[in-house]
Formats: C-alpha cells, sequence, structure tokens
C-alpha cells in the first residue's frame, strides 16, 4: 500500500504545553494513524500525483491549519491551507465532551460513562466529516483516517 501516511509529526512550535490527556490522545491518534490509514494526493493542475507513502507535518501558520506533504525521501508533495473556522465549534464541542468524560471516568457508573462516550464519539465522526469535505479535491482519506486526523487537529487547535 504505497497511498499512506508514514511519519507523521506535529509542529507545536509557539503552543502551550500540553496537558497529560492532550499528549496522550495524541500519542494514540498518531500510533493509531501510523499502524492504518489512507491517504492520497489526487492529480492537480499545480502539481503531478506523488505517489506515496507520505511524510505528514500538521502546524498552525497564521491561524490556518497547514498540512505539509513530503514523500517519503523527503520530495515535495503539497502542501496546502485550511481555514480553521469550519473546525472551531466541533473542536470545541468535542475537548467539552472529552473533559466530561474523564471527569465521569472518576466517578460515575458504566452506563453514564457509555452515554457520555458515544456522544464523544458523534462529536468525534462530525469533526471527521468537516475534515474530509475540507480536504477534498486535495487529499484523499478514509474515515478512520479522518478521525485520527481529527484528533490531531485538536491537539494543535487546543494550544493555537
Amino acid at each position: 500500500m504505497t497511498m499512506h501516511i508514514c511519519d507523521i509529526k506535529i509542529d507545536t512550535q509557539g503552543l502551550p504545553a500540553p496537558t497529560p490527556e492532550i499528549e496522550q490522545e495524541r500519542k494514540v491518534a498518531i500510533f493509531d494513524l501510523l499502524e492504518e490509514n489512507s491517504f492520497a494526493l489526487p492529480m492537480a493542475a499545480d502539481r503531478a500525483g506523488q505517489p506515496g507513502p507520505y511524510k505528514l507535518t500538521l502546524s498552525i501558520r497564521d491561524k490556518r491549519l497547514v498540512f505539509d506533504v513530503d514523500t517519503e525521501d523527503g520530495q515535495e508533495a503539497a502542501e496546502f491551507h485550511l481555514s480553521l473556522s469550519p473546525f472551531r465549534q466541533v473542536v470545541k464541542d468535542y475537548w467539552q465532551i472529552c473533559e466530561a468524560y474523564y471527569n465521569a471516568v472518576k466517578t460515575l457508573p458504566p452506563s453514564q460513562i457509555e452515554a457520555i462516550d458515544m456522544a464523544r464519539r458523534g462529536i468525534h465522526n462530525e469533526g471527521a466529516r468537516v475534515l474530509q469535505e475540507r480536504l477534498e479535491g486535495k487529499a484523499e482519506v478514509d474515515t478512520d483516517t479522518a478521525r485520527r486526523l481529527f484528533t490531531l487537529i485538536c491537539v494543535l487547535h487546543f494550544g493555537g
């Protein structure tokens, strides 16, 4: 499988240090993403569809989400900037439900934890859907890849 991400970096330069929960979310998302993902660059007028695997660096620059994509051997494959505006509400909702979930795990019975977790997954799916829409024509990702990338966007957004 050549259409995948083989390495991912999160540029946290200038962002506050993450909380332990956020750091854990980041580590799990990166691990899961590198285990299995689908990421392809379609042919575009401004670039030939560089074949993968790809190295991806995610960052926030000038209040925009930046995907910097290189080939496995370090050649520049693509760079695209997405407005953070479409993500703001869903990221905020996601962090609020995550906080409720972290607190619930400490004190609530399993049935209530499960209900919060279902809501958390729903918001996570919504974030993944927004990301897939925003990436249309720039990169093709499956739902699981979009979910994991959305988690990493949330981690970046937390500091940005």
